[in-house]
């Protein structure tokens, strides 16, 4: 680790801009590079100005990323078989140890936290809370036998809220990177990490989410995952350069709310599971495609026609997601496209995750997807991203139609609803210093 005045004498020196642009420019633009490198630079600044730390304080920067699902909807917690990808939208952090038993945590446009590291079982009244995710996280590692200690962080993030890019998973990320680089001496594996989040935000936040926004934000780059042993999940790096596709990776944000949405999240696993109940096992996974469909008509009286759908969602989804990563990995952009807009038409119709049945009059992202659809006219490719119900969609979007789109988007949404983003080849770590 460094000091704060040796950070940033290092950072104006352009001494990281080589990991910058790995994490940040990776459409090559200089003014790319400066923004992440002036970014960077405020969040030590602001760091030093929220804790005054001693001038031999050590600290050090890390990167927590969003992430993207792209193929894989609602896979993961019927321990099936999920594409994703880390994005160049992150939460950024200047951390520090502070010698004391509590961690404290500014993050920008939020009021402080402090946890407490002595006090580290669920608290009822911190659900669904940041409060809730890092005491989880520091739970967990402390269980793990790792002895803990308390730390300071300034944190800014890149990734909205709600935007379905998974800004829990990132700040899991993030923590997990910072108690593993203070405390566990980089033992924890990316991996582990990822666990250690779905477990805080599952236990502690109150969410029960599978753990593909976890190994997405913290594994990095495009990757096929098979959860079939989730303790164990199979990890596959997909080699294939986005920006060579002729194509944008647009996340397009439908103004929705994800608040109050998560008993329609939970439905969903809820629903799977009570099929998979009926041949006596707890995920799909473990349930032969041909017995659930020879069950049908049982199943329809037993668990209701939504559930029904939403088991032929799984199947084919999973079955998608590998199909997607091998076309993928043959170059095969426009069979890739193919598979995308066949993975969005059955979450719309199958998963049935596209709005909430607790307020039909909110439907923005089936308007969000006519427009787009309307938009593409017939060209590249378009599904709802991420949990559901609300919040964003993912559009793959040829070069040549790229500001077209995004007009037509935000002419309804609204200016900035509309993101370019890129696949980045990292996922959490230490910036600065060194790279972990």
């Amino acid at each position: 680790m460094s000091s704060c005045e040796n950070l940033l004498r290092a950072l104006r020196a352009g001494d990281y801009d080589h990991s910058l642009a790995g994490l940040y420019a990776l459409d090559g633009r200089a003014e790319s590079l400066e923004a992440a490198r002036d970014r960077a630079i405020r969040v030590v600044e602001n760091f030093q100005k929220t804790y005054h730390p001693r001038p031999d304080s050590q600290a050090a920067l890390f990167s927590g990323p969003g992430r993207t699902e792209i193929g894989g909807n609602h896979t993961d917690h019927q321990h099936g078989r999920v594409l994703c990808g880390s994005v160049d939208l992150d939460m950024l952090s200047c951390a520090a140890p502070n010698g004391l038993r509590v961690i404290r945590i500014r993050s920008e446009g939020y009021p402080p936290l402090e946890v407490d590291l002595d006090k580290l079982l669920p608290r009822e009244a911190e659900r669904n809370t940041s409060a809730a995710l890092v005491r989880g996280v520091a739970a967990k590692i402390s269980e793990m036998g790792y002895t803990l200690s308390g730390f300071d962080a300034y944190v800014v993030s890149s990734v909205l809220s709600g935007s379905g890019l998974s800004s829990s998973a990132a700040y899991e990320t993030l923590l997990g990177n910072i108690i593993n680089t203070f405390f566990c001496g980089g033992e924890l594996t990316a991996i582990q990490i990822a666990k250690i989040g779905q477990y805080a935000e599952n236990v502690y936040f109150g969410k029960p989410c599978g753990l593909m926004d976890q190994m997405g934000s913290s594994v990095g780059g495009a990757v096929a995952i098979d959860f079939a042993d989730p303790a164990a999940p199979a990890v596959e790096q997909v080699s294939y350069d986005f920006t060579a596709s002729g194509h944008a990776l647009c996340i397009v944000d439908t103004g929705s709310c994800h608040a109050d949405l998560t008993d329609d999240y939970a439905d969903i696993t809820r629903e799977m599971g009570a099929v998979a109940a009926y041949f006596g096992k707890q995920v799909l996974r473990d349930v032969p495609e041909e017995d659930f469909f020879e069950a049908i008509s049982s199943l329809r009286v037993c668990c209701g026609d939504r559930a029904v759908l939403r088991a032929m969602h799984f199947y084919e989804d999973d079955r998608r997601a590998v199909e997607e990563a091998k076309a993928l990995a043959a170059g095969d952009f426009q069979g890739f496209l193919d598979l995308v807009n066949q993975s969005g038409q059955s979450s719309a119709l199958h998963l049935q995750n596209t709005w909430s049945p607790a307020d039909p009059k909110q439907q923005a992202i089936p308007i969000s997807l006519a427009l787009g659809k309307r938009l593409l006219d017939g060209a590249g490719a378009i599904r709802v991203h991420g949990g559901g119900f609300a919040g964003t969609i993912q559009a793959f979007v040829p070069n040549d139609r790229v500001e077209a789109f995004r007009k037509g988007m935000e002419r309804v949404l609204g200016t900035g609803r509309c993101h370019i983003l890129h696949i980045r080849p990292q996922g959490g770590c230490m910036i600065a210093p060194d790279r972990g």
